[in-house]
């Protein structure tokens, strides 16, 4: 008597390489959070600490899932939210507690307007994830600024506060129109700069990395002069990114209409 022929079981269970970064996700959603605690305790520098933990652990939890190799959908999702609420609804409290509420009606408004907006432009990239044409992810740039940089942009006056103590930097009426500005600027269409877009030639790898180490030494020894610099740099490149965009755009266009006429039959 031929035995039955027994069916290959299926795993149960996650496996590791998909819960790891969704665990990192779930921490940057905590440490989100736990700065919105921080500023209802008027510890301000500790609220803003934990957006920066935040966008730390963002970074890393897309490459400990593509190093595992646990990439998911239900990961993107939570991704996604966690940038909303990490990177729009607690640096948005944030500056309302610490200063937009010394105009509530326009502070709470710019509030709603930077934590609306960064779940609107992550709404759009999710909704693009799928798409074969995107100009900008093919050419190597981001299009608006990346949520995470953006709660940095957002709580720039708080780093100038920190370390100059000058009360200007802490008005309502400064805070209100740079909050309202940084989320236009995570909406817009603007092409930025992505770290895949940064290439090195290979006679300054070792000057790079010695950058690198001097870039964190300074973080840990002045954290907000060094922050305040980093802001300063990032809306500095700006118009080189719209610009090199451009050019890459024109050589796109130059290399159409040179395909076409190449195959345009001639009469």
């Amino acid at each position: 008597m031929i035995p039955p022929r027994r069916l290959p079981r299926t795993p149960r269970g996650l496996p590791l390489r998909a819960v790891a970064p969704n665990a990192v996700t779930a921490l940057a959603l905590c440490s989100g959070l736990t700065g919105v605690r921080f500023a209802i305790a008027g510890e301000w520098q500790s609220a803003v600490a934990m957006i920066m933990v935040a966008g730390v652990l963002d970074g890393v939890d897309g490459r400990i899932a593509r190093l595992l190799h646990g990439e998911s959908r239900f990961g993107a999702e939570l991704d996604s939210l966690s940038d909303a609420i990490s990177f729009g609804v607690a640096p948005a409290l944030i500056l309302y507690l610490w200063s937009l509420s010394g105009v509530p009606r326009i502070g709470w408004i710019c509030s709603l307007i930077f934590a609306v907006f960064c779940a609107l432009r992550l709404a759009r990239f999710n909704a693009k994830i799928d798409e074969t044409e995107q100009p900008h992810k093919s050419a190597g740039f981001l299009t608006g600024v990346p949520a995470p940089v953006g709660a940095g942009l957002a709580l720039m006056p708080m780093f100038f506060w920190f370390w100059t103590d000058d009360a200007r930097f802490a008005s309502p009426w400064f805070v209100a129109p740079w909050v309202a500005f940084i989320a236009l600027l995570m909406v817009s269409s603007i092409a930025t700069f992505t770290w895949g877009s940064l290439r090195l030639r290979r006679n300054i790898r070792f000057e790079a990395l010695a950058g690198i180490v001097l870039l964190g030494a300074a973080l840990v020894s002045a954290p907000w002069h060094t922050l305040s610099a980093i802001c300063v740099i990032y809306l500095a490149f700006m118009p080189f990114s719209i610009a090199s965009y451009a050019r890459v755009r024109r050589q796109r266009a130059i290399s159409a209409t040179t395909l076409a006429s190449a195959t345009t039959p001639s009469a």
